[in-house]
């Protein structure tokens, strides 16, 4: 880690090392002002050992975002925002606040108004169309550009980003998909470019040049028709010339088809973009999205990339990332997985964001780091899924004295299931952390061992965590107990022989993954693909067939209008973009009546049709697995049941659910 951690002067600031925390959105802020849970928040991970921590977005005015953003639109926010940064600084970490300006992606509802954008082209992202930016809308908005820096520099922080990124008010200027003027803004390239560099401008005179200005940039817009990372390479070489002292690289737009931050997106696949910018610039580049881990940002660091990285999502999952790295102690990181559960499907949702590997997130400031108890009690836990190992690593830090039995030979339970699908690989890495946060608190682990009443008794615990998670659920489907019909998690255990033709009933997201697993077979891997492409041993479009035509035919029924229902915001449309790339049929409104050897029978509203297959995969759900329950109803020790075992539920709110009621026993 020697390059991650070798200091770097970015504009006036010397940075103790090249780990940044991006600007994220919250939700921790109803007013927009700063409170105990946003210094909560912010402490831990400027405690953690990050260099330079980036807040906001913030908003500048009326029009610039909604009211529940962090408020610098007007100086009365100064003082709380001061006493913010004092606190944080006594971390040794600088600090940055962002310009947000949504532009057309405001939504009319969360501004009181109608949004304004350089054009008035309906928005894809809100679906409304905002008005034309007159020549007095620009001046007045650059000013208040001009203005939120000052309250910036005075509230004391070490220096202000501009936001222009994500398809906000300045990609709207930049791309002729949204700008349509005729003046001086709009037209060529550089024209468009015009605002972004007045905005720059204006920052750079309400600051001075001893303070230091970064900028968010889309190293790619990945919209049909808008700017790639050759036009953002211009318009950096030009912001070089207006003053900004650091590049900050992200990709794409709110309504991009490219997934950026699920699992789905390989490590650090997207650092092409922030290199293309460190190639056209001489400032310090921060490179971001995936990069996943201090190792990889290491290696990119050292092979001239980038020249700082971005840990946005990994900080929310571990703050003591920088602090572990740097202390040799990178086994001991809590990886973030990508799922996106708690933070952006919450940020869509306009709740607080959390976080599945780090039930702590957004309670910082009210449940420490570590819980000693002062009654330690004898505890046992029953399965080792992810509600089991989550309480008995958190009963564990805690103080009390914990044995954990597991029926099967693993540990992760149905963890183990969801890391099958090869785009979901990184659960696996939640097994691993789960398991190495148990064995470190002194959990004592017994595998291929039932817990049966006799040995519960035997040890005499006075608390019993009852995990035994859960079972998919067979339907009273006449035919489903015939050998052609198997269950996805075998499949997704590699557990079945699949046939050629497959039915797939369950549209959740266990059957979509199932189904495109299945697609999947037989299509190029990636290493043969680039192996091909670059041999030039087919042309681009037989490639791309091969890469997704596969030799199974796949049909996905469901008995709902529409699947994915279990699936947040943040990932659905990534998993049905997968279902379509890899030719999955979809029946929804289809309820399966019948399973022959020859096929499915379904009813649709009120007709039936007969749907030919070899196979039948059932992906209908989960029902708890606790017939100990009963068993131990009478037992005088208590009894805690929870995460399937309890209720079937994702793997986010188990993992939640085992670290709570531990932490509730006090």
């Amino acid at each position: 880690m020697r390059d991650l951690f070798t200091p770097i002067k970015v504009g006036q600031m010397h940075l103790k090392n090249r780990i940044v925390m991006p600007a994220m959105h919250l939700n921790y802020t109803p007013d927009g002002q700063v409170n105990d849970r946003l210094l909560g928040f912010y402490e831990e991970r400027a405690r953690g050992g990050a260099a330079l921590i980036i807040i906001g977005g913030c908003i500048i005015d009326e029009y610039s975002g909604a009211r529940n953003m962090i408020n610098l639109d007007n100086d009365r926010h100064i003082p709380s925002l001061k006493q913010f940064t004092d606190t944080l600084h006594a971390y040794d970490v600088h600090l940055a606040a962002q310009l947000y300006y949504a532009g057309a992606y405001a939504h009319s509802f969360l501004i009181d108004r109608q949004a304004i954008a350089p054009s008035a082209v309906p928005c894809k992202f809100t679906k409304e169309v905002p008005r034309e930016m007159t020549k007095d809308d620009i001046r007045y908005t650059i000013e208040n550009y001009a203005q939120a820096a000052r309250r910036v520099k005075e509230a004391g922080f070490d220096a202000v980003e501009i936001l222009s990124c994500s398809g906000y008010i300045i990609n709207q200027y930049l791309s002729s998909l949204t700008n349509k003027r005729t003046d001086e803004y709009g037209g060529s390239f550089e024209n468009r470019m015009r605002f972004g560099l007045e905005v720059a401008d204006a920052v750079r005179d309400a600051v001075g040049n001893s303070f230091s200005v970064l900028i968010r940039l889309s190293g790619h817009d990945f919209v049909p028709g808008s700017n790639t990372n050759k036009e953002i390479c211009t318009f950096a070489a030009e912001l070089e010339k207006h003053g900004i002292d650091a590049f900050n690289i992200t990709g794409g737009w709110h309504e991009s088809k490219i997934p950026q931050l699920t699992m789905e997106v390989p490590y650090a696949t997207l650092a092409y973009l922030a290199q293309g910018i460190k190639l056209s610039t001489s400032k310090p580049v921060i490179g971001s999205n995936r990069i996943h881990s201090p190792a990889i940002a290491d290696k990119l660091i050292r092979q001239g990339s980038i020249d700082l990285v971005g840990f946005a999502r990994e900080l929310i999952a571990d703050p003591e990332l920088p602090n572990k790295a740097r202390q040799g102690k990178s086994d001991e990181i809590v990886p973030c997985i990508g799922c996106n559960q708690g933070c952006f499907d919450h940020v869509f949702e306009l709740k607080p964001i959390e976080c599945m590997v780090n039930p702590r997130v957004s309670r910082e400031f009210e449940i420490p780091p570590t819980v000693k108890t002062s009654q330690p009690k004898k505890i046992i836990v029953v399965g080792g899924g992810p509600a089991g190992l989550s309480a008995a690593g958190t009963a564990a830090r805690a103080g009390h004295k914990v044995t954990l039995y597991e029926k099967s030979s693993r540990l992760g339970g149905q963890l183990e299931i969801a890391g099958g699908f090869e785009e979901r690989r990184e659960f696996k890495s939640l097994i691993e952390s789960l398991i190495m946060q148990a064995q470190k608190a002194g959990v004592k682990t017994h595998l291929n061992t039932p817990a049966t009443r006799r040995l519960i008794e035997n040890e005499h615990p006075e608390i019993i965590i009852l995990a035994s998670g859960g079972k998919p659920i067979t339907p009273a489907i006449p035919g489903v107990d015939g050998c052609n019909v198997v269950q996805a998690w075998d499949v997704l255990t590699d557990k079945a022989d699949l046939a050629d033709e497959i039915v797939v009933i369950g549209g959740g997201a266990v059957g979509i993954e199932v189904s495109t697993m299945i697609a999947k077979i037989g299509t190029l891997s990636a290493e043969a693909l680039n192996f091909l492409f670059l041999s030039s041993a087919e042309n681009p479009d037989t490639l791309r067939e091969l890469a997704t035509k596969g030799i199974k035919k796949v049909t996905l029924i469901e008995m709902l209008p529409r699947i994915g229902m279990d699936i947040g915001l943040s990932t659905k449309w990534v998993a049905l973009q997968m279902l379509d790339r890899y030719g999955v049929n979809v029946h929804t409104e289809s309820k399966a009546i019948e399973i022959t050897p020859a096929g499915v029978m379904v009813e649709q509203n009120t007709k039936t049709d007969f749907i030919k297959c070899d196979q039948v995969v059932l992906a209908i759900g989960t029902q708890a697995e606790n017939t100990l329950m009963q068993e131990l109803s009478t037992h005088k020790a208590r009894l805690i049941v929870i995460g399937d075992a309890k209720s079937p539920r994702k793997a986010y709110d188990a993992i939640h659910e085992g670290f709570y009621e531990i932490y509730d026993l006090g």
